[in-house]
């Protein structure tokens, strides 16, 4: 999609030129970069989705490589959005692509019909990138070949600016007075061919990024948190994608019902065989059988086919229809010598409930520094999550410092991947939370004279 066409026009009269600003229709203007004055919030407008042209999908190279040539030839920074089929596919994958750029248009991309975007990520790479909630698409964006070296976080922008809610319709209709309707934030991406309400609604996403990111600019420089906002932007770019360790089957929901190290095979092989069915015909394995099922057959222990398809509470879409492949599973399960352990050691701190027991000393370090947190974070006015993550704050918790001085404190903040400004703010808030709490005397304590 280009600029051409039949702009969309606001109830109140007034048009969107796709820049996310408000003009009257017979004087039309390019919106200005945030160096300007700050983009005009557009009047209330009875909280109705404005009609928005005709969207086109890209779905051959041609076509794909002229987008290209046009979003070089447009200018300043790229808004990009992908959506992906959660909840649907096995996979993570991009299923839908949108840019938009000033001077450019939007363009959406069928990733899976055009394959490599290194066209694209050449033009781009070395530009400023707007995304909302940044760290939900970097990684399906990457697997295509794009990947950005600096980032403007919208979602983050808004938390860091002290906005009390930052889905971005809600930031959208605070800081530029547009409603923007979001009913299929949880469609099925996957769907071809797409419906057209569903592509206006991805077309908006981006097209409205880049008036969006002029005005958070201009509310962090009131609040002096730019600097702020560049360490989180680069934090989020450069962050490594978690690994998955241990075994993956001990996360299936309700597993620690299942008693017996022979139920426990039955059920690890019956999520194996599941995760390589949904892994073979990209379909999300809860929607095949979901979790509850492969824990009843574990705990029922069926001993024929006919008696699994009995069991009531085996159910789902493929629960009858792969019946022999899950027999197949629960048959290993039943007769493998590889009995998995009833309980696997961990290395992982536990959680914050059973530490007063566990590690008591550790439970008041936690406490104090969560409240002394919370405090830096009502005087910032930036969330106690983002002043310093709770995972964050609980591993500098669960193990005492030696020595327990700033400089201790600094150090540990820094090995655990915090950013200056997190550092600057809250080390000597935690260290006299710590020093406070390993003077607190429990009150069933008698002191000694």
């Amino acid at each position: 999609m280009n600029d051409t066409g039949r702009e969309p026009v606001f109830l109140d009269g007034t048009q969107f030129d796709g820049h996310g600003d408000a003009f009257a229709s017979e004087s039309p203007s390019e919106a200005e970069p945030v160096t300007a004055s700050a983009p005009q919030p557009v009047p209330d407008v009875g909280q109705q989705q404005a009609p928005h042209v005709e969207v086109h999908v890209i779905e051959t190279r041609e076509e794909y490589l002229d987008a290209v040539a046009a979003i070089a030839a447009g200018h300043g920074p790229i808004a990009i959005d992908a959506e992906r089929a959660s909840g649907f596919r096995f996979s993570q994958r991009a299923y839908l692509i949108q840019i938009y750029r000033r001077g450019s248009g939007v363009f959406l991309f069928d990733p899976p019909a055009i394959g490599s975007f290194a066209e694209l990520d050449a033009v781009i790479r070395d530009e400023e990138w707007i995304l909302h909630a940044a760290s939900q698409d970097l990684a399906c964006l990457r697997e295509v070949g794009l990947d950005p070296t600096r980032i403007f976080d919208t979602e983050l922008g808004a938390r860091l600016a002290g906005l009390p809610r930052v889905g971005l319709g809600t930031v959208v209709e605070n800081l530029l007075g547009i409603h923007l309707a979001k009913e299929h934030s949880a469609a099925d991406w996957s769907t071809r061919p797409l419906p057209q309400a569903w592509l206006v609604y991805a077309a908006l996403d981006v097209e409205l990024l880049p008036d969006l990111r002029d005005a958070m600019v201009i509310l962090l420089q009131a609040a002096g948190k730019t600097q702020i906002a560049n360490q989180e932007f680069s934090a989020v770019l450069t962050r490594e994608a978690k690994v998955a360790t241990g075994d993956a089957w001990r996360r299936l929901s309700g597993l620690h019902t299942v008693r017996g190290a022979r139920n426990l095979a039955v059920a690890r092989e019956l999520w194996e065989a599941r995760d390589s069915y949904a892994r073979q015909i990209d379909t999300a394995p809860g929607r095949l059988v979901p979790d509850a099922s492969l824990v009843a057959a574990a705990k029922a222990m069926p001993e024929s086919r006919h008696e699994l398809a009995s069991l009531r509470e085996f159910n789902g879409r493929a629960s009858r229809s792969e019946l022999p492949r899950w027999w197949a599973a629960i048959e290993v399960g039943r007769t493998t010598d590889d009995l998995p352990a009833l309980r696997v050691a961990s290395e992982a701190i536990p959680p914050p409930r059973v530490w007063s027991d566990r590690n008591p000393e550790a439970d008041k370090r936690l406490k104090a520094a969560r409240a002394a947190i919370a405090v830096v974070s009502t005087e910032i006015d930036i969330p106690a999550e983002n002043v310093l993550t709770p995972d964050l704050l609980r591993r500098l918790a669960w193990t005492p410092l030696h020595p327990l001085d700033v400089e201790s404190i600094r150090t540990d903040l820094l090995g655990l991947g915090a950013r200056p400004w997190q550092i600057d703010a809250i080390a000597q808030v935690i260290l006299d939370a710590f020093v406070d709490a390993s003077q607190t005397i429990e009150p069933d304590v008698e002191q000694v004279s």
